[in-house]
């Protein structure tokens, strides 16, 4: 018998497959039962509705994202301070988040449906993120390489900035290719976190 988390990452898998192939206001969770291998009531006993469904796929999609950036931040030269490294994951993240298939699929065709997690509240992917980036930045202050002040509000706008430079690239598209805007990207944070 299948674990209970391998059959929702089958579930996921499923959904991501079925949102870029159809976008998310076409996907169904009966598309998704189908295209998983289970039983529409297997979904529907996981997630109520679509919403809930691709809600729970950004995230898993998200973190796997900050840890894969955060694997390769073990690679980041020793004895530097915390800031350039912090610098370089949130780079690493949006280059990762730019060339995601089902991040770009959604910004691309359906970008009002981030609209809540854009402008009215802070998401479980956010919340995933700020958990991460809180205590670098704290850990920066304290090495130096960081200015002072509020380190949750430090990290939101850190990630605020990402989330707006990835869900605007087009608005770059004209002046600045996606490796072009991930390094102005770093400029800027560079500038906003230093002492």
């Amino acid at each position: 018998m299948a674990s209970k988390r391998n059959v929702e990452d089958r579930i996921l898998d499923a959904a991501r497959a079925c949102v870029e192939a159809f976008g998310v206001r076409r996907t169904t969770l009966t598309d998704v039962a189908r295209r998983a291998g289970v039983s529409r009531p297997t979904v529907y006993r996981r997630w109520p509705d679509a919403t809930a469904l691709v809600a729970d796929l950004l995230t898993r999609e998200l973190r796997q994202i900050l840890a894969e950036a955060g694997a390769a931040s073990a690679d980041d030269p020793e004895g530097e301070g915390v800031r350039p490294r912090l610098v370089r994951h949130a780079a690493r993240v949006a280059r990762a988040m730019l060339a995601h298939p089902l991040f770009t699929r959604i910004v691309d065709t359906e970008p009002e449906l981030l609209a809540t997690y854009t402008f009215h509240r802070l998401g479980t992917s956010h919340r995933a993120a700020l958990d991460l980036v809180e205590p670098v930045v704290a850990e920066g202050q304290r090495d130096g390489s960081v200015r002072a002040g509020d380190p949750e509000a430090l990290a939101r706008l850190v990630l605020v900035t990402v989330q707006g430079t990835v869900t605007s690239r087009r608005l770059f598209a004209d002046v600045l290719d996606e490796d072009r805007l991930v390094g102005e990207l770093a400029v800027l944070l560079d500038g906003y976190l230093a002492p």
